[in-house]
């Protein structure tokens, strides 16, 4: 497999867990559950999974208010930016 492909699977995985992982928050902050901690929803964004932790919150309407998750579009586009580069 080409380097350049694997690059873009891994991205794509990356994102779709943090996606995943935002709304199975929103669903433990409903059921009033225990949740995952807010800096592991910011390590995921860290770790290229910005866009799944942005699409997630946009979509889950979840964590938009926090102070700590308005970073999270502008660590979105360096990392898209990063990515166009790379491939």
């Amino acid at each position: 497999m080409e380097s350049k492909s694997l690059i873009i699977i891994i991205f794509i995985a990356i994102n779709l867990y943090s996606f995943i992982i935002m709304g199975m928050d929103k669903r433990k902050a409903i059921k009033q559950k225990t949740r995952f901690k807010e800096s592991y929803l910011i390590s995921l964004a860290i770790t290229f999974g910005a866009l799944g932790v942005f699409l997630g919150s946009v979509s889950f309407n979840h964590k938009k208010q926090k102070s700590k998750f308005k970073i999270i579009p502008i660590i979105m586009i360096i990392q898209l930016i990063l990515i166009y580069l790379i491939i």
